[in-house]
Protein backbone atom coordinates (compact mmCIF):
# COMPACT_ATOMS: atom_id res chain seq x y z
CA UNK A 1 0.00 0.00 0.00
CA UNK A 2 1.09 3.19 -0.55
CA UNK A 3 0.24 6.74 1.28
CA UNK A 4 -3.21 7.25 0.28
CA UNK A 5 -5.51 10.14 0.78
CA UNK A 6 -9.47 9.46 0.90
CA UNK A 7 -12.51 11.61 0.76
CA UNK A 8 -15.47 10.14 2.48
CA UNK A 9 -18.98 11.91 1.42
CA UNK A 10 -22.36 12.32 3.58
CA UNK A 11 -24.67 13.30 0.58
CA UNK A 12 -28.71 14.00 0.37
CA UNK A 13 -29.19 11.68 -2.40
CA UNK A 14 -33.21 12.58 -3.72
CA UNK A 15 -35.31 9.69 -5.03
CA UNK A 16 -35.96 10.36 -8.94
CA UNK A 17 -33.55 12.88 -9.58
CA UNK A 18 -30.75 11.30 -10.96
CA UNK A 19 -30.04 14.29 -12.43
CA UNK A 20 -29.57 16.31 -9.37
CA UNK A 21 -27.65 13.62 -7.51
CA UNK A 22 -25.25 13.14 -10.27
CA UNK A 23 -24.47 16.95 -10.10
CA UNK A 24 -23.48 16.75 -6.85
CA UNK A 25 -21.22 14.09 -7.65
CA UNK A 26 -19.44 15.97 -9.53
CA UNK A 27 -19.30 18.61 -7.61
CA UNK A 28 -17.53 16.55 -4.93
CA UNK A 29 -15.49 14.68 -7.01
CA UNK A 30 -13.47 17.51 -8.64
CA UNK A 31 -13.45 19.10 -4.92
CA UNK A 32 -11.69 15.93 -4.04
CA UNK A 33 -9.42 15.74 -6.36
CA UNK A 34 -8.37 19.42 -6.06
CA UNK A 35 -7.51 18.10 -2.53
CA UNK A 36 -5.22 15.30 -3.88
CA UNK A 37 -7.65 12.67 -2.97
CA UNK A 38 -6.84 9.23 -4.39
CA UNK A 39 -10.21 7.80 -3.67
CA UNK A 40 -13.48 9.42 -2.95
CA UNK A 41 -16.60 7.16 -1.97
CA UNK A 42 -19.95 8.35 -1.71
CA UNK A 43 -22.84 6.46 0.48
CA UNK A 44 -25.20 3.55 -0.46
CA UNK A 45 -27.24 4.49 -3.80
CA UNK A 46 -25.95 7.78 -3.59
CA UNK A 47 -26.86 8.05 -7.48
CA UNK A 48 -30.64 7.28 -6.90
CA UNK A 49 -31.40 8.21 -3.31
CA UNK A 50 -32.62 5.43 -1.34
CA UNK A 51 -35.72 3.82 -1.26
CA UNK A 52 -37.43 0.54 -0.95
CA UNK A 53 -40.58 1.00 -2.53
CA UNK A 54 -39.43 2.71 -6.24
CA UNK A 55 -36.50 1.13 -6.95
CA UNK A 56 -38.83 -1.00 -8.91
CA UNK A 57 -39.05 2.42 -11.39
CA UNK A 58 -35.91 3.68 -10.83
CA UNK A 59 -33.42 0.85 -11.41
CA UNK A 60 -31.32 1.49 -14.23
CA UNK A 61 -28.76 -0.89 -16.19
CA UNK A 62 -25.15 -0.14 -15.39
CA UNK A 63 -23.59 0.93 -19.06
CA UNK A 64 -24.56 5.30 -18.85
CA UNK A 65 -23.44 5.21 -15.54
CA UNK A 66 -20.30 3.30 -15.42
CA UNK A 67 -19.31 5.39 -18.62
CA UNK A 68 -19.94 8.94 -16.45
CA UNK A 69 -17.83 7.41 -13.74
CA UNK A 70 -14.97 6.34 -16.07
CA UNK A 71 -15.02 9.67 -17.73
CA UNK A 72 -14.80 11.71 -14.25
CA UNK A 73 -12.38 8.92 -12.67
CA UNK A 74 -9.93 9.85 -16.09
CA UNK A 75 -10.32 13.04 -16.28
CA UNK A 76 -9.48 13.78 -12.84
CA UNK A 77 -7.46 10.90 -11.72
CA UNK A 78 -9.18 9.90 -8.86
CA UNK A 79 -10.71 6.61 -7.91
CA UNK A 80 -14.76 6.84 -7.61
CA UNK A 81 -16.98 4.63 -5.66
CA UNK A 82 -20.74 5.40 -5.85
CA UNK A 83 -23.79 3.40 -5.39
CA UNK A 84 -27.27 2.70 -7.13
CA UNK A 85 -30.07 0.12 -7.69
CA UNK A 86 -28.87 -2.18 -10.87
CA UNK A 87 -31.66 -3.04 -12.89
CA UNK A 88 -31.22 -6.71 -14.13
CA UNK A 89 -33.49 -9.00 -16.24
CA UNK A 90 -36.15 -11.26 -14.44
CA UNK A 91 -34.77 -10.34 -11.33
CA UNK A 92 -35.20 -7.82 -8.53
CA UNK A 93 -32.43 -5.23 -8.98
CA UNK A 94 -29.18 -5.26 -6.88
CA UNK A 95 -28.15 -2.42 -4.25
CA UNK A 96 -24.93 -2.05 -6.24
CA UNK A 97 -21.62 -0.13 -5.85
CA UNK A 98 -19.39 0.78 -8.68
CA UNK A 99 -16.02 1.39 -8.63
CA UNK A 100 -14.03 3.53 -11.36
CA UNK A 101 -10.54 3.88 -11.49
CA UNK A 102 -8.43 6.34 -13.38
CA UNK A 103 -7.20 3.78 -16.04
CA UNK A 104 -10.66 3.37 -17.19
CA UNK A 105 -11.84 0.29 -15.53
CA UNK A 106 -15.13 0.28 -13.74
CA UNK A 107 -16.23 -2.70 -11.35
CA UNK A 108 -19.46 -3.16 -9.10
CA UNK A 109 -19.61 -4.86 -5.68
CA UNK A 110 -23.24 -6.11 -4.89
CA UNK A 111 -24.53 -6.10 -1.52
CA UNK A 112 -24.44 -9.62 -0.10
CA UNK A 113 -26.79 -9.48 2.93
CA UNK A 114 -29.97 -7.46 3.05
CA UNK A 115 -32.17 -6.22 6.00
CA UNK A 116 -35.07 -8.22 6.30
CA UNK A 117 -37.29 -5.25 5.17
CA UNK A 118 -35.11 -5.21 1.69
CA UNK A 119 -35.18 -8.46 0.64
CA UNK A 120 -38.90 -7.99 -0.62
CA UNK A 121 -37.50 -5.60 -2.81
CA UNK A 122 -33.94 -6.66 -3.86
CA UNK A 123 -31.40 -9.73 -5.11
CA UNK A 124 -28.51 -10.61 -2.97
CA UNK A 125 -25.60 -10.64 -4.83
CA UNK A 126 -23.01 -13.67 -4.62
CA UNK A 127 -19.47 -12.76 -4.73
CA UNK A 128 -16.69 -10.69 -2.74
CA UNK A 129 -14.21 -8.92 -4.72
CA UNK A 130 -11.25 -6.82 -3.62
CA UNK A 131 -10.16 -4.06 -6.02
CA UNK A 132 -6.89 -3.16 -7.29
CA UNK A 133 -6.86 1.18 -6.88
CA UNK A 134 -4.10 2.99 -7.93
CA UNK A 135 -2.23 3.45 -4.36
CA UNK A 136 -3.78 0.50 -2.55
CA UNK A 137 -6.07 -2.72 -2.88
CA UNK A 138 -9.71 -2.03 -1.52
CA UNK A 139 -12.83 -3.95 -0.89
CA UNK A 140 -16.27 -2.78 -0.55
CA UNK A 141 -19.38 -3.54 1.83
CA UNK A 142 -22.43 -1.89 2.41
CA UNK A 143 -24.37 -1.07 4.92
CA UNK A 144 -25.82 -4.02 6.70
CA UNK A 145 -23.17 -7.16 5.22
CA UNK A 146 -20.54 -4.85 7.92
CA UNK A 147 -22.51 -7.27 10.54
CA UNK A 148 -21.48 -10.22 9.07
CA UNK A 149 -17.53 -10.42 10.13
CA UNK A 150 -16.55 -13.05 7.72
CA UNK A 151 -16.69 -11.02 4.67
CA UNK A 152 -14.46 -8.40 6.22
CA UNK A 153 -11.79 -11.58 7.16
CA UNK A 154 -12.23 -12.62 3.54
CA UNK A 155 -11.15 -9.26 2.28
CA UNK A 156 -8.22 -9.20 4.00
CA UNK A 157 -7.05 -12.36 3.22
CA UNK A 158 -7.77 -11.60 -0.65
CA UNK A 159 -5.50 -8.78 -0.21
CA UNK A 160 -7.49 -5.52 1.14
CA UNK A 161 -5.80 -2.80 2.96
CA UNK A 162 -8.75 -0.38 2.55
CA UNK A 163 -12.04 -1.29 3.33
CA UNK A 164 -15.03 1.13 2.30
CA UNK A 165 -18.48 1.09 4.05
CA UNK A 166 -21.34 3.44 2.35
CA UNK A 167 -24.43 3.31 4.28
CA UNK A 168 -27.84 4.59 3.78
CA UNK A 169 -28.99 4.49 7.64
CA UNK A 170 -31.94 6.36 8.88
CA UNK A 171 -32.17 8.61 11.46
CA UNK A 172 -34.42 6.37 13.46
CA UNK A 173 -31.96 3.42 13.98
CA UNK A 174 -30.29 5.96 16.82
CA UNK A 175 -26.63 7.96 17.60
CA UNK A 176 -24.50 6.59 14.15
CA UNK A 177 -20.62 7.09 15.66
CA UNK A 178 -21.81 5.15 18.68
CA UNK A 179 -23.14 2.37 16.76
CA UNK A 180 -20.51 2.14 14.29
CA UNK A 181 -17.90 2.11 16.79
CA UNK A 182 -19.25 -0.85 18.83
CA UNK A 183 -18.09 -3.14 15.42
CA UNK A 184 -16.35 -1.00 12.74
CA UNK A 185 -13.35 -1.04 15.19
CA UNK A 186 -13.62 -4.68 15.56
CA UNK A 187 -13.56 -5.38 11.98
CA UNK A 188 -10.25 -2.83 11.07
CA UNK A 189 -8.31 -4.44 14.36
CA UNK A 190 -9.01 -7.82 13.57
CA UNK A 191 -8.33 -7.94 10.11
CA UNK A 192 -5.07 -4.91 10.10
CA UNK A 193 -7.24 -2.83 7.78
CA UNK A 194 -8.56 0.86 7.59
CA UNK A 195 -12.07 1.10 7.80
CA UNK A 196 -13.77 3.98 6.04
CA UNK A 197 -17.27 4.49 6.33
CA UNK A 198 -19.73 7.22 5.54
CA UNK A 199 -23.29 7.85 4.75
CA UNK A 200 -26.51 9.15 3.23
CA UNK A 201 -27.84 12.70 5.26
CA UNK A 202 -31.11 14.50 4.85
CA UNK A 203 -33.98 13.82 3.21
CA UNK A 204 -34.86 11.48 0.12
CA UNK A 205 -38.06 13.42 -0.91
CA UNK A 206 -40.17 10.36 -0.14
CA UNK A 207 -40.30 11.15 3.93
CA UNK A 208 -37.67 9.11 5.04
CA UNK A 209 -34.31 10.99 6.86
CA UNK A 210 -30.81 9.93 7.11
CA UNK A 211 -28.51 10.94 9.78
CA UNK A 212 -25.01 10.65 8.12
CA UNK A 213 -21.46 10.12 9.74
CA UNK A 214 -18.39 9.81 8.33
CA UNK A 215 -15.62 8.19 10.31
CA UNK A 216 -12.04 6.31 9.40
CA UNK A 217 -10.61 3.82 11.76
CA UNK A 218 -6.91 2.27 11.29
CA UNK A 219 -5.67 -0.88 11.64
CA UNK A 220 -4.70 -0.75 15.43
CA UNK A 221 -8.28 0.05 15.59
CA UNK A 222 -7.51 3.48 16.54
CA UNK A 223 -10.76 6.55 15.45
CA UNK A 224 -8.57 9.12 13.20
CA UNK A 225 -10.77 11.08 11.22
CA UNK A 226 -14.38 11.94 11.93
CA UNK A 227 -17.38 13.81 10.70
CA UNK A 228 -20.80 14.16 12.35
CA UNK A 229 -21.55 17.15 12.07
CA UNK A 230 -25.39 16.45 10.76
CA UNK A 231 -23.76 18.77 7.66
CA UNK A 232 -23.30 17.32 3.72
CA UNK A 233 -19.97 17.92 2.94
CA UNK A 234 -16.07 15.60 2.81
CA UNK A 235 -13.97 14.08 5.43
CA UNK A 236 -10.94 13.97 4.16
CA UNK A 237 -7.70 11.52 5.49
CA UNK A 238 -4.65 10.65 5.14
CA UNK A 239 -4.37 7.50 5.59
CA UNK A 240 -0.26 6.32 6.91
CA UNK A 241 0.30 2.89 4.43
CA UNK A 242 3.59 2.40 7.09
CA UNK A 243 0.87 0.64 9.74
CA UNK A 244 -0.33 -1.91 7.21
CA UNK A 245 2.73 -2.27 5.53
CA UNK A 246 4.59 -3.02 8.70
CA UNK A 247 1.54 -5.89 10.22
CA UNK A 248 0.98 -7.53 6.58
CA UNK A 249 5.42 -7.74 5.89
CA UNK A 250 6.36 -8.26 9.18
CA UNK A 251 9.56 -10.08 9.56
CA UNK A 252 9.41 -10.42 13.14
CA UNK A 253 7.49 -12.40 15.74
CA UNK A 254 6.42 -9.09 17.02
CA UNK A 255 3.05 -9.33 19.31
CA UNK A 256 2.39 -5.35 18.52
CA UNK A 257 2.36 -6.08 14.55
CA UNK A 258 0.63 -9.11 14.63
CA UNK A 259 -1.23 -9.62 11.05
CA UNK A 260 -3.81 -11.97 12.75
CA UNK A 261 -5.35 -13.87 10.36
CA UNK A 262 -2.01 -15.91 9.63
CA UNK A 263 -2.77 -17.62 12.97
CA UNK A 264 -5.63 -18.86 11.87
CA UNK A 265 -7.06 -22.36 11.98
CA UNK A 266 -9.84 -22.97 9.89
CA UNK A 267 -9.96 -26.80 10.04
CA UNK A 268 -11.60 -25.30 13.37
CA UNK A 269 -14.38 -23.22 11.67
CA UNK A 270 -15.74 -26.01 9.21
CA UNK A 271 -19.23 -26.91 11.89
CA UNK A 272 -19.75 -23.01 11.42
CA UNK A 273 -20.10 -23.40 7.46
CA UNK A 274 -21.23 -27.09 7.09
CA UNK A 275 -23.89 -27.38 9.45
CA UNK A 276 -27.47 -27.47 10.17
CA UNK A 277 -27.65 -26.75 13.53
CA UNK A 278 -24.78 -26.83 15.73
CA UNK A 279 -24.73 -28.39 18.82
CA UNK A 280 -25.79 -26.80 21.83
CA UNK A 281 -23.63 -26.44 24.93
CA UNK A 282 -24.34 -28.63 27.52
Amino acid sequence: MQKTRIALVQMEALINNRKLNLAKIKSHVEKAARNDAHIICFPETSIHGYSKNLYKTSAEALDETSSILSEWSRKYSICILAGLAEKVEDKKPYITHLIATPDGNVETYRKTHLGKSEKPYFSEGSRLPVFKAPTAIIGVQICWDLHFPEISTIMSLKGAEIIFAPHASPTIVGDRKNIWLKYLTARAYDNSVFLAACNLIGENGDGQSFCGGALVIDPKGNLIAHDFSNKEGILFADLNSDIINRVRNQETMSMRDSFYLESRRPELYTELYNRGELPKQQ
